[in-house]
């Protein structure tokens, strides 16, 4: 998780299972970015929450046939197929069963932490390719659940601190349990940001300039047990299982939250190929392995 380190005026709230955090370089601002921030993430869980049977995705499931949905849903699921194809299907948003299955099928704090032995099911996800989105028009094939977590979190991260920002007149700061979007003139120096997934993981400060995002993926939060298993959100779409833990956390500085988020979570499913391959991108990176050494990358400043 991404926590912030500023003198300004925060806001925060839990909401998706877990804080919702809105930073104003103008404290007056601080009401109505809240205002608009809170009213955009209810319009986002109306369209697309997994634990909602009255959600427009849900609705659209059911249907079983291309349906006419929303353009917020319709832009949610086309983001959640972009991601999977700039990381070769490491992104899959197919796997809404999958995660039902490993006993992530309410919101978090509603899943018992612990229980019975489940039975490990290895099998490929549904796959990205079967979903369709064309304008207004949403198909998905009978029988897939999509769960756009790994990316709808994000997604609204950036649209609430472009639209507070250009309502408002003002730099906002967005964070959505660790994913981290900025508008607007912000602080000259940078928006100042504390990066720790956990208690007593390996944390440092860094500035985010005005106009950048950041995301962190972890797998250790959103974490449950299931025969002495620990199971997470993460899963690998070859496997429809928890990615190994290689990495305790991933954090990626880019310009916008849901590329970073992408990232992230593509390197969570990488493994121990995620270094080189988010060297190739070029972008500032921060993993911590499962011992808490810290790998910086991309220009990340070193951490003693």
């Amino acid at each position: 998780m991404s926590m912030l380190l500023t003198g300004d005026t925060v806001a925060q709230w839990p909401v998706w299972s877990t804080t919702a955090r809105v930073v104003v370089a103008d404290p007056g601002a601080l009401p109505d970015a809240r205002a608009l921030v809170e009213a955009e993430l209810a319009a986002v869980d109306a369209a697309c929450s997994r634990f909602r049977p009255d959600s427009e995705l849900a609705l659209a499931e059911r249907a079983g046939e291309e349906v006419e949905v929303s353009e917020l849903l319709a832009e949610l699921v086309g983001a959640a197929l972009d991601a999977a194809r700039r990381t070769d299907g490491d992104v899959d948003p197919t796997l809404g069963d999958a995660l039902a299955r490993l006993g992530y099928d309410r919101d978090l704090p509603l899943v018992p932490p612990d229980g019975p032995a489940i039975p490990v099911r290895v099998c490929p996800a549904p796959g990205w390719r079967r979903v369709g989105v064309d304008g207004r028009r949403l198909s998905v094939p009978p029988g897939v659940r999509l769960d756009l977590g790994a990316t709808a979190k994000a997604w609204t991260a950036d649209r609430c601190a472009r639209l507070a920002a250009g309502a408002l007149d003002t730099g906002v700061l967005v964070e959505l349990g660790g994913d981290l979007a900025t508008a607007g003139a912000g602080p000259a120096d940078g928006w100042r940001v504390y990066v720790a997934d956990q208690p007593g993981d390996p944390a440092c400060v860094v500035a985010v300039p005005s106009g950048s995002a950041m995301a962190t993926s972890s797998t250790n939060s959103r974490s449950w047990r299931r025969g002495g298993r620990l199971l997470h959100h993460v899963l690998d779409p070859r496997t429809c299982q928890p990615a190994p833990r290689v990495w305790r956390s991933v954090t990626v500085v880019a310009d916008r939250c849901v590329d970073a988020n992408t990232l992230t979570t593509a390197a969570l499913v990488r493994g121990t190929a995620a270094l080189s391959w988010l060297s190739g991108r070029g972008v500032p990176a921060r993993l911590v392995d499962d011992s808490g050494r810290v790998h910086p990358l991309g220009g990340w400043p070193d951490e003693p």
